[in-house]
């Protein structure tokens, strides 16, 4: 990654914090040394940029500080432009709405030879009859996780037993063609998922949640995390 568009992320990681960020933990994030990512800091401070905090402290950025217009390149756009077309066709209509919404924007900030870049992208998302229905509403299941509500329905699992639960619902996650929405479950005090097409019954609840230790998605990651590591020490043992 070339400097000037490292200083640039640098830039947008710090305004997605909202804490204080260590150096080491900015250098292995962009796979630089400390010494590096200090100069990186002080070079942004320089210019203007209103970082604050020391090394061995932390930095976090002045949320108020505007960036400047963001440009992208011909691969960016084309990126954009696949994962627009794979939310069109694997999530909801109104989930679609607001991707195609967010690409309308893109495209007015788009220069001249973007534009015709833009015309010429041969990689689509095309719709699938793969695609399993469900009955849940897609976007009712993303405010909850967004708001941290607790959710209640009926899940019918892959042995065709039926059963209540009731979830802090934590994320969702394509396997295509399957979506899973993984959440702490009160019923088995454990992480659970949950294949959305066998939901039935969704029912949110006057009840919001916080982030617990060992009950938030973080805690999710780490267990997936561990689990893995556990597969391949395994399969390392092995041979």
């Amino acid at each position: 990654m070339r400097k000037a568009d490292r200083l640039n992320e640098i830039v947008h990681y710090l305004r997605r914090m909202h804490q204080a960020v260590t150096a080491d933990s900015l250098a292995k994030h962009f796979e630089v040394s400390t010494r590096t990512l200090y100069r990186d800091i002080q070079d942004l401070q320089d210019s203007g940029v209103p970082i604050l905090g020391e090394a061995g402290v932390g930095y976090v950025i002045d949320k108020t500080y505007h960036l400047p217009p963001i440009m992208f390149d011909a691969d960016e756009v084309e990126a954009i432009a696949l994962g627009i077309g794979m939310v069109c066709n694997w999530t909801d209509e109104k989930f679609a709405k607001k991707a195609q919404s967010a690409y309308q924007k893109i495209q007015a900030t788009l220069s001249a030879p973007l534009l015709h870049e833009l015309e010429q992208i041969a990689t689509f998302s095309a719709p699938s009859h793969y695609k399993i229905p469900w009955v849940v509403d897609f976007t009712e299941v993303r405010e909850c996780i967004r708001r941290k509500q607790f959710v209640r329905f009926a899940y019918l699992d892959l042995n065709d037993v039926l059963t209540e639960r009731t979830i802090r619902p934590l994320a969702l996650t394509s396997f295509s063609p399957v979506w899973l929405l993984t959440g702490w479950c009160e019923l088995r005090q454990a992480f659970r998922n949950f294949r959305i097409d066998r939901i039935s019954e969704f029912t949110p609840l006057d009840k919001r949640f916080r982030d617990e230790k060992d009950k938030s998605l973080k805690a999710y990651l780490k267990t997936i995390e561990n689990e893995r590591a556990k597969d391949a020490n395994s399969s390392c043992e092995k041979h």
